[in-house]
């Protein structure tokens, strides 16, 4: 065997010590990238909930002002019919009656709507909470993954710890949503 035979032989056993000790690092940045791409897609079905919610409060709210504007109408002809002076008094009677039952019927559903358009602004709001957590999981996990892959590079184990600490952060952020009420 030669000097440079030798010399390579322990060079290749010292690499090999080198990277088994790596081997948990790079199982982390695995762990780290699963976990990333998970509330990546948590983070944007929640966000696709609150827009989905967002658009039936305002559809809500539209239908709200569509039977405002309608009870206002009536309300405005009811009023008419009291100052006008009609000929036949028990069809006019008839009329307002109609109206005044009207009425009472659009403040009924008023009320019903706006409770419905309030609640959805409710789970938009709710789905915004849960979404900014599910961001800042994201954006932790992402960062602990990055300074745990310098690991890699310095081979100081300083930076996987420091990866860890921001990636239990992130974990920390995501598994809190479940917290919400």
């Amino acid at each position: 065997m030669e000097a440079n035979e030798a010399q390579e032989l322990q060079e290749h056993a010292e690499h090999g010590a080198h990277e088994s000790s790596m081997r948990p690092v790079a199982f982390t940045m695995s762990v780290l990238a699963v976990l990333v791409a998970v509330t990546t897609v948590l983070g944007h079905r929640t966000h696709t909930e609150a827009v989905l919610n967002q658009n039936k409060a305002t559809d809500q709210w539209n239908f709200y002002q569509a039977k405002k504007i309608r009870s206002n109408d009536t309300f405005l002809a009811a009023d008419l019919l009291s100052v006008v002076t009609i000929a036949d008094k028990a069809a006019a009677d008839k009329i307002a009656k109609a109206y005044s039952d009207h009425q009472s019927k659009w403040s009924d559903d008023l009320k019903e709507e706006q409770e419905k358009a309030e609640g959805l602004e409710k789970k938009v709001e709710y789905a915004e909470v849960r979404a900014d957590r599910f961001d800042l999981a994201e954006a932790l996990l992402e960062i602990g993954l990055v300074i745990t892959s310098v690991t890699l590079l310095t081979r100081s184990r300083t930076y996987w710890y420091l990866g860890m600490v921001f990636a239990f952060g992130g974990i920390l952020s995501a598994v809190s949503v479940l917290m919400l009420k």
